[in-house]
């Protein structure tokens, strides 16, 4: 299989299902910002410090290719018989136990910190940040067509996880957090 296609020289991408759409629709936009965060926590991950976080950041990049499946593959009457996977409610429900367990080995936070500290989680810190864009993307793309929900709900919690994340690393190399100094 060719890696070129050539289908896409006039501007153009195919969606899941055949249909073709401009390579600037909303729909490329979120899905094209989820797949620049997967590749981000690609790249965290080759720092990570700890198993945990590493087993976890993998497990999520998993996560994140069914997001984009999801998004690449509208939902219509045309798609539904290609049987395509979905974002479920437990992937954010799985982030949400995930923060609640991190959480419980850091200290509370009482200030703002600044992204940082060590080299993983300064890394994790730009994740979050691609996380924060790519929902917002699926958000202005719900404004025009449906979007499974859970995707805006997934990508809320993916950015928080990161955030926590972050902070744990920097706990587990004995990095502080960076506060904010107003």
């Amino acid at each position: 299989m060719k890696i070129y296609t050539k289908t896409g020289d006039n501007g153009e991408t195919g969606l899941f299902g055949g249909e073709r759409v401009p390579k600037n629709s909303p729909r490329i936009e979120a899905y094209g910002t989820v797949d620049e965060l997967n590749s981000s926590i690609g790249l965290a991950l080759t720092e990570a410090v700890d198993g945990e976080v590493k087993e976890l950041l993998l497990k999520l990049q998993n996560e994140l290719f069914t997001l984009g499946s999801d998004l690449a593959t509208p939902e219509n009457e045309k798609n539904k018989k290609l049987n395509v996977a979905r974002v479920p409610e437990k992937f954010y429900i799985e982030i949400e136990n995930a923060i609640d367990h991190f959480e419980s080995k850091l200290k509370p936070l009482k200030n703002f910190i600044l992204p940082g500290g060590s080299k993983s989680a300064a890394l994790l810190h730009v994740c979050r940040t691609i996380c924060r864009r790519a929902e917002r993307r699926v958000v202005e793309l719900k404004k025009h067509e449906d979007v499974n929900d859970n995707i805006i709900i997934f990508l809320n919690r993916i950015s928080d996880l990161l955030f926590v994340l972050a902070r744990y690393e920097n706990s587990v190399s004995n990095v502080p957090d960076t506060k904010w100094n107003i």
